[in-house]
């Protein structure tokens, strides 16, 4: 393959990626009649669901956003229903996040049918180019986990540049919460 052809597939890929996720996501919404939460809130609770227990303090770091921009949405998580916060018996300043049964119900629906609608679709395909997609996620999650360790290497990199390259500068970095570029927390925040 040529180095044009290599750019217009990756170019592809990406785009069928974003059109993937957002027909999944518009197609859940309409079948199970409630509005989306907003992307932010999602990767909060995607976050508890992986590290119960974890501090808001913790959360910020690991998703690359401001203390006080997690603790307004986990604020407007917990009036949902969806987050459980309490106070860490060992320091009582600090609040743990928990889900709560409405939000495993909530996950568990919507999983299940994305894997409804893509079951479907995958139906509709031809043998080899169903096995083709299937064998392709574990490739997919290799990917993301590539770009994820690119960006935390760019963010060190800058840090050392711009002299706050501290160890409590390597945080993990994951795409910001308002859908911006990667971002780490500046100091003293979180």
């Amino acid at each position: 393959m040529t180095e044009d052809a290599t750019l217009a597939a990756v170019a592809a890929l990406g785009t069928a990626l974003a059109d993937l996720y957002r027909v999944l996501r518009r197609s859940t919404t309409r079948r199970l009649g409630r509005p989306p939460l907003p992307d932010a809130q999602v990767e909060v609770l995607r976050l508890v669901e992986r590290c119960p227990g974890i501090s808001v303090k913790e959360a910020a770091e690991r998703l690359g956003s401001a203390a006080n921009t997690v603790s307004t949405l986990v604020g407007d998580l917990a009036d949902a229903g969806l987050l459980e916060r309490s106070r860490d018996p060992r320091n009582r300043r600090m609040v743990r996040l928990r889900l709560t049964p409405a939000a495993y119900d909530r996950i568990a629906k919507v999983t299940a049918d994305r894997r409804d609608l893509l079951l479907a679709a995958l139906d509709r395909l031809d043998e080899p180019a169903r096995q083709d997609l299937l064998r392709a996620g574990p490739h997919l999650r290799r990917l993301v986990d590539l770009v994820v360790e690119r960006e935390r290497g760019e963010v060190a990199r800058s840090a050392e540049r711009d002299g706050t390259g501290g160890a409590e500068d390597q945080l993990p970095v994951v795409p910001d919460l308002t859908g911006g570029r990667p971002v780490r927390p500046r100091r003293g925040e979180g």
